[in-house]
């Protein structure tokens, strides 16, 4: 698949110039064309009939619809990043629609997150790098959607979505969800309110938000000028949003968007995303539910010799 063009702003911290130039710069300028090598690989790829992460639809059908999912997570989770990839990549496809996935964190600063994290873009080419500190409710939120208008100006998508890292999103349930809103001032997920505040932001498992409110949103110079970046970050967005009357279109995805308890597998047949995947019984709770690894017993995997 053709990689979008990387930003200026797309930085890697932490190793020497010409280590940046040769191994990040480079293949991002540059990304490898990835043949059928395994499920993992799929993520970074559009052309594929089995690939949910990045699909194109048949020749003849143009897609509906285009949806950018931004997973956000930190270096040193590779692990988790491979079952992520594979949770995308083992999905059926959604049905006219061009669904990419990308894998979002700060600068690099570790050298040995760096020198695994310069494999997983040659190797997978499905990372983005922001310009900004590693954070939790510092700013990360603000810094992906801030970044992406510039970073796809070229070939915008209809919807932005930011997910994390321990949720599970099936893709082509949420692309249904899509395909018959509104493509301006939208904004979409698990909403509730705060307090006795009516106006409700969406939970982080996960949210989608149209392309112009990320314009807005990369626009809105008062966000910064206010230091109203710090805090409860997805909180944060629907403060934003219900400030500047954006996001007038909300759908609330409760209960088909939902957190997994600890003491017991509550999946819906329905669900479009269950979070709090804090650790691989719950992913391969997920999978089994869900079919994913249907078939596949260990009598019947291959074994060397």
């Amino acid at each position: 698949m053709n990689m979008k063009p990387p930003p200026s702003s797309c930085l890697l911290l932490g190793a020497p110039l010409a280590l940046l130039v040769v191994v990040f710069v480079f293949p991002a300028l540059h990304p490898p064309q990835l043949g059928s090598d395994g499920a993992g690989a799929l993520c970074g790829r559009r052309a594929t009939t089995t690939n949910v992460a990045a699909v194109t639809p048949p020749q003849d059908l143009e897609p509906e619809l285009s949806l950018l999912i931004g997973v956000l997570t930190m270096p040193s989770r590779l692990e988790r990043r491979d079952i992520v990839r594979m949770a995308y990549a083992l999905q059926p496809p959604a049905s006219r629609a061009r669904v990419d996935v990308r894998f979002v964190f700060c600068n690099v600063t570790d050298p040995v997150d760096a020198a695994l994290v310069a494999l997983e873009i040659r190797r997978h080419g499905d990372i983005l790098v922001l310009d900004c500190a590693e954070n939790m409710n510092d700013g990360k939120t603000h810094a992906y959607l801030s970044s992406v208008p510039r970073l796809f100006a070229s070939d915008p998508y209809d919807y932005v979505m930011k997910a994390d890292d321990d949720t599970y999103l099936r893709v082509a349930a949420l692309v249904e969800e899509l395909r018959g809103k509104p493509r301006a001032d939208l904004y979409l997920g698990r909403g509730f309110p705060v307090g006795d505040d009516p106006a409700p932001f969406m939970h982080g498992m996960g949210y989608v938000v149209s392309w112009d409110v990320a314009e807005w949103v990369s626009g809105n110079e008062d966000i910064l000028r206010n230091n109203d970046t710090r805090g409860h970050e997805d909180r944060l967005l629907g403060k934003w949003l219900n400030a500047g009357g954006r996001g007038k279109n909300r759908y609330n995805l409760k209960p088909r968007m939902y957190d997994v308890h600890w003491d017991v597998d509550n999946f819906w047949p329905d669900t479009v995303a269950v979070h709090r995947l804090k650790d691989n019984r719950r992913w391969a709770a997920v999978f089994r539910y869900f079919n994913v690894t249907a078939g596949i017993t260990p009598s019947n995997l291959y074994h060397l010799p």
